[in-house]
């Protein structure tokens, strides 16, 4: 008999919760409702979404929208995209994560104490991503996003650096970077950093490398665009490597192997608890 575990610490973090619940909640009034980006990175929650109503606009579309009703995702938007909606006459519904409000806040402040000064303001964090968008345009786009130990070239260690990260990195990576920096300051030169991860996303590693690890076979779900289910996906890979990367549960095709009785369901923070519970039903399906 195979057992099959679904991860409880899998699925949608608060914010993203938050969201959705705010897009159905505008979507039964019965009115268009745009969403500015994929609210979540996974498709077929999106196709869920849309069955429902809801519209996706990008931000050139975004611009040639006038009196409509447009709801702002858990990663929040940089301070340009709330001109442009009161100048389009356009209603927001701010459902950008609590967490990723008090930190856009902070970088702002940081920014109008430092502006004047010679000082560097740095953000950890994927360059491009939509978290990372909003938080550089709470510096007028003069802060320096920074990816990788590589990256670090574009820093003047001369300088004082004040470094934030974007809430979803993970902790080991963060603190490679501040002891990197650290490293490399020169004498005078001062540097400050803070930890700004949500502990919500970055506890979640620990937990899922040991959910991972106590399973023979195990599959985890997220879509092909989110960079946490990336990460996570790599780092359960290092704890188990019978692991497979799906995004829905038709990809599985076949029954497992002789010798597996312990399966385990995972996810990312974008993964839905409705589309982990119908791969273990796939999974069922196919091994009976």
């Amino acid at each position: 008999m195979i057992e099959i575990e679904i991860d409880q610490c899998s699925g949608f973090c608060f914010g993203v919760v938050n969201a959705i619940e705010s897009a159905e909640r505008e979507l039964r009034k019965g009115e268009n409702l745009y969403c500015l980006g994929d609210l979540v990175h996974n498709s077929l929650e999106m196709e869920r979404l849309k069955k429902l109503g809801l519209q996706t606009v990008d931000h050139e579309g975004f611009s040639g929208l006038e009196g409509e009703t447009v709801l702002l995702r858990a990663h929040g938007e940089p301070p340009s995209t709330y001109d442009i909606a009161k100048r389009q006459r356009i209603k927001i519904v701010d459902a950008t994560c609590p967490v990723v409000l008090k930190l856009q806040q902070r970088i702002y402040n940081c920014y109008r104490e430092i502006k004047d000064s010679d000082t560097q303001l740095v953000i950890y964090g994927k360059k491009g991503h939509a978290e990372v968008n909003g938080l550089v345009g709470q510096t007028e786009g003069t802060a320096i996003v920074i990816e990788r130990p590589e990256d670090l070239v574009k820093l003047d260690f001369f300088r004082e650096i004040m470094l934030f990260s974007q809430t979803t990195k993970p902790l080991d990576g963060f603190w490679e970077i501040v002891g990197e920096i650290k490293a490399r300051m020169k004498k005078g030169a001062r540097f400050l950093y803070f930890d700004t991860i949500c502990r919500q996303v970055a506890n979640r590693l620990p937990k899922i490398k040991d959910f991972a690890s106590g399973h023979d076979r195990v599959y985890f779900v997220a879509g092909q665009k989110s960079s946490n289910g990336k990460m996570l996906f790599e780092e359960c890979k290092k704890s188990n490597p019978n692991i497979t990367f799906i995004s829905e549960s038709s990809e599985i095709t076949e029954p497992l192997p002789p010798g597996v009785r312990k399966v385990g369901v995972c996810g990312a923070t974008s993964t839905p608890k409705w589309l982990m519970e119908e791969v273990a039903s796939r999974i069922r399906e196919l091994n009976m």
